[in-house]
């Protein structure tokens, strides 16, 4: 059974840094892509980034340039940093991973809030 965990989140002023980390209980090199989206309150669910099996890696364009996704294929984890956090990034983030048949799987949830 998969499962995704989120850590990380929390409360941090704007300018912060927070990084956010998504481990699995199986090989994430089992899955085609791995990838973070969040919610904003009252919000639809957005892309933030996604990487490959492989390596390649897509951002949103309202996060390029201060969050960077990361994988780490031996601990089964992958990370979000983000750095330069503004009020308009408070949502929760979700871990989303991708396997080659399509089907999606999705972990709780982490809440990030930034104060202005």
């Amino acid at each position: 059974q998969v499962q995704l965990v989120e850590s990380g989140g929390g409360l941090v002023p704007a300018g912060g840094s927070l990084r956010l980390s998504c481990a699995a209980s199986v090989r994430i090199l089992n899955f085609n892509s791995m990838g973070w989206y969040r919610r904003a309150p009252g919000k639809e669910r957005d892309l933030v980034a996604t990487i490959t099996s492989d390596g390649r890696i897509n951002y949103a364009d309202s996060v390029k340039g201060r969050f960077t996704i990361s994988r780490d294929n031996a601990k089964n984890t992958v990370y979000l940093q983000m750095n330069s956090l503004q009020p308009e990034d408070t949502a929760v983030y979700s871990c989303n991973a991708l396997n080659s048949l399509g089907w999606g799987y999705w972990g709780q949830g982490t809440q990030v809030t930034v104060s202005s």
